[in-house]
């Protein structure tokens, strides 16, 4: 249906009246947050909120010297944001499809540029691919989440899961690659028959490999990764 009366078009679109978890879809690409507290999120991706909310950039020495030194080293272009208070907050990022994960004592790896909100209660942390470094414009870095509360990630169109087996690795687009499970730990490869034929330059000829026992999240899109050292 593209046509409502003004009415028609409140009901069918509005939010819910009802507050219930902590993250909640208000529709796929739209994330309520019911904050009590503080929640982390990514820098921008506020939409709307109802209540007293403040926000605040994450600052330099937030979360220790070791991931300012970090988050230095990769020129990540993703830095998040505090906000903090009592109301209903909404987050989008840029339309993409929004996952909610209710971690129970697990972990979960999540590129960088697909996280969009996780809660104080998460434990997280930077990792640097130093094998990777260099071979891809604006560099590749990850967010190693590990505990017990609520992670929203975003995809760009409907994610596919594939599943790791001992013996079985899966290989991946890191351009297309959106998580894996905390127990993975990707390598990073050249394949040399492709980077003769599409151009040396193409981030097409690096690939990661995952092996063991797990899980990787991958999307039907390339995401280009623009460096940014000053956030």
């Amino acid at each position: 249906m593209s046509k409502y009366s003004i009415n028609e078009f409140i009901e069918q679109t509005k939010q819910a009246e009802e507050q219930n978890e902590f993250f909640e879809l208000e529709t796929s690409r739209i994330l309520e947050v019911n904050l009590t507290d503080l929640v982390w999120a990514k820098m921008g991706s506020m939409v709307s909120y109802t209540g007293e909310i403040k926000f605040e950039r994450e600052r330099m020495l937030e979360h220790g010297l070791g991931k300012m030194f970090k988050k230095a080293l990769t020129g990540e272009g993703t830095s998040l944001m505090k906000a903090t208070g009592k109301g209903q907050l909404y987050l989008a990022d840029q339309g993409k499809k929004i996952i909610i994960f209710d971690l129970n004592n697990e972990s979960i790896t999540v590129n960088g540029n697909d996280l969009l909100a996780f809660e104080p209660s998460i434990k997280w942390d930077i990792q640097f691919m130093r094998k990777v470094a260099g071979m891809m414009s604006g560099g590749l870095f990850n967010v190693s989440l590990q505990g017990t509360g609520k992670v929203a990630i975003t995809t760009h169109f409907e994610p596919l899961t594939l599943v790791v087996r001992p013996g079985e690795p899966v290989i991946t687009d890191p351009n297309a690659t959106v998580a894996w499970s905390g127990n993975l730990t990707p390598e990073f490869k050249t394949d040399i028959n492709m980077r003769t034929f599409i151009g040396r330059g193409s981030g097409e000829s690096i690939q990661m490999k995952f092996s063991g026992d797990g899980f990787v999240i991958i999307q039907p899109f390339e995401e280009v990764y623009l460096s940014n050292n000053n956030s």
